[in-house]
This record gives structure tokens, sequence and C-alpha cells, in this order.
């Protein structure tokens, strides 16, 4: 696995170098260069953040099979799990940190915030789940005795978080009734499967390819784990029926022209050829058919191509129904550069994001080579 190593190196020195140049823009140029504006006011940092913060919550449910439920297949998974929830969550804080119009306002949601908004929950939430992750991971890792009801009070809570987060993030977007392509009651109860979905997805990749392949386990794991990630695919797939089907069949003008716009508009080939072909349809494929998936190198480029297509999902959510006018005539109201309608992320937000996906891998392989509990041949 070293040339294996040496080419995600290679990629993770190209990612920072743009995302260097990304970062210094927007700190420097503010949201200038950012293709947002006053009417798509969310855009590809909003779409990330729900992306690693889903995983992250998905993450931590992973652990609980290992840490909490004792499930003997994931015994050694857990540590892992919970390390992966760690970084992701800061890559999707950073996402939303760097969307902020006021970077150095965030404090005030803390103190100044108000505790019944649901955007208030979710900082409190994060917040939370983060410390609480960070201890459940030291007390895996104590060289001391740690009693065994502290670490299963914190999974059982770090658990019970997860799964509000998730929902919550949901209810973020679901509660706004002034976009009817998000109001329709299912994404509270959709956002934990793709959580879970994209987590099984990360932790099949990070498996099938830096696993301890002479685990006399290792194979039922990967299967395991594969029949997972096809399992939530089918259930993903189902959601996005049913949320576009509802959406059609309600008629409400504003919400059907939002499913038009994925389906048949401008982003239809990031919905039919990127979240469906390439994110689904291939890795359901290669999960399935036997003689692929013992090539445990196609199963974790499965799961791979599995995230890429919940990502594509979570930028097919946040930008359609934003792209919209509310009154039809809004969009020959006024002329500006700002007041556009159509939506695509600029390159200083595309450099952004790859620099903090390049930051993320770089710390998962530091943490590999340096750090003896990840060292997965040892895990077990």
């Amino acid at each position: 696995m070293m040339w294996l190593k040496r080419f995600i190196w290679l990629g993770i020195a190209i990612a920072l170098a743009f995302g260097a140049w990304g970062i210094s823009t927007r700190l420097t140029n503010g949201h200038a260069d950012a293709n947002y504006g006053s009417y798509v006011v969310w855009g590809l940092w909003v779409a990330m953040y729900l992306f690693f913060v889903g995983i992250a919550a998905g993450s931590f449910m992973l652990a609980t099979l290992d840490l909490l439920f004792h499930v003997p297949l994931f015994r050694g998974m857990g540590r892992l799990a919970l390390f992966l929830a760690l970084i992701t969550l800061g890559a999707g804080l950073v996402h939303i940190w760097l969307d902020l119009g006021h970077l150095d306002r965030i404090w005030k949601v803390y103190l100044q915030g108000n505790l019944f908004s649901v955007m208030g929950q979710i900082v409190w939430g994060y917040t939370i789940f983060g410390l609480l992750t960070a201890f459940a991971l030291l007390l895996t890792l104590a060289r001391f005795k740690t009693p065994t009801w502290l670490l299963r009070v914190v999974m059982v809570v770090g658990l019970g978080l997860s799964l509000f987060l998730s929902g919550a993030v949901g209810a973020l977007l679901g509660v706004q009734v002034a976009r009817p392509f998000w109001h329709v009651g299912l994404f509270p109860v959709q956002f934990p499967i793709f959580s879970l979905g994209s987590a099984m997805a990360l932790l099949l990749a990070v498996w099938a390819f830096f696993g301890p392949r002479n685990d006399p386990r290792f194979k039922q794991q990967i299967w395991i784990l594969a029949l997972g990630v096809v399992i939530l695919q089918l259930v993903k797939t189902y959601f996005v029926w049913a949320d576009f089907s509802q959406s059609v069949y309600g008629g409400v003008p504003m919400s059907v022209r939002a499913v038009e716009e994925v389906l048949f508009g401008q982003y239809w080939w990031a919905f039919w050829l990127l979240q469906i072909g390439l994110g689904t349809v291939i890795p359901i494929i290669l999960l399935l058919t036997p003689q692929l998936r013992v090539r445990y190198s196609l199963a974790g480029a499965a799961g791979i191509l599995v995230l890429i297509g919940f990502g594509v999902a979570r930028a097919n959510i946040v930008f359609p129904a934003l792209t919209i006018p509310e009154i039809d005539a809004l969009a020959n109201a006024f002329s500006d550069p700002r007041l556009q309608f159509s939506y695509f992320p600029s390159w200083m937000e595309w450099a952004v994001t790859l620099g903090v996906i390049g930051a993320t891998t770089a710390v998962f392989f530091i943490a590999y080579d340096y750090l003896a509990f990840l060292k997965l041949k040892e895990a077990n």
C-alpha cells in the first residue's frame, strides 16, 4: 500500500495548496469571491457542513457497536470510528464557520443565543457532542483502568445526542415554511439515515484499504459493512423518491420547480450522473458482485464513490430550493451581480472545500502513522 499512500499524499499536497489560496482569499476579501448572494444565501460550504457533520454523527453511532453493544464482529473499530467522528466534525464546523459573515462573532451564539432556536440548539449540541466524543476516545485510551459504567454512560448519551443532532439538522431545513421543497416533514427522519450511511461508507473505505487483512474476521467485516452500505443506499433512494413525489403531488409551484431543477434543470447532471450513477448504482454493483467485492481495493473505492454521492446529495438538497424565486417577477425586479437565482460554486469556494478535505485526510494519515491506537493491524 506504499504506492497508495504516496499517491494520496500527493493529492493532499495539491489540495492544501489550493486550500491555502482559497482560505486566504476568503479571509482577505470576505464573501466577495463567492457565487452566492442575497437570493441564494447558502452554497457549497453549507452543503459540505451538512455532509461532514452527518458523517461525524453516524461514526459515533457505529462506534457504539463496539464500545457499547460489544458486537464481536466490530471489536477494534470503536476507537477508529470515534476518531473519524472527531476529524469529520472539525471539517464540518470549519465549513460553516467560514460561511459566517462575521467570523469573530461566533461567541455570541453561546453567550447571547436563543436556546429555543433550532440553530442555537445545534451549535450547543455539536459543541457538547465534540467534547463527549473526545472524552469517550480518551477513556478508551486511558492507561489506568477506566470504570466500565463510565464509558457506557458516555456512549449512551453520545448515541442519543448523535441521533438528535442528525434529526435537528434536517429540522433546520424542514421548519422553513417559506421553502416548500424542504418543508415536507421527512428531513428530520431521513437525515439520521444519511448520517449512518455516509459514516458506514467512510468506515468501509478505511477498513478496506488499511484494515488488518490477516485477521480471520476481515472478510466478514468487509461483507457486513458493504451490505450495510447497500441497504442504507436503497433506503436513501427511497427517501429521495418519497421526498420528490410528495413535492410534485403536493402541487406547490415553488416545490415542483425545485424538483424539476434537480431532475431536468441546471443540476440534472449532478443528480443523475453523480448522485445516482456514480454514487449509488455503481457502488451497489461493486458491493453485490462477489468477484468484485473480495477485491478489497474495489470495496474501498465503492465506499469513496458512495461518499461522493452523499456529498452531491447534500448539495442537491441545499441549492435548488434557493434558486427558485419566491415571487416570479423578483428575478427581473432588480439587476445586480449579487442578485442571481442561478448558483454554482466559485473557484474560491471549491478551493476552500478542497483544502479542508486535504487537511482532514492529512490529519488521519499523520495519526495513522504516529498514534498506536490507529494501527488497525493491531486493533484486534
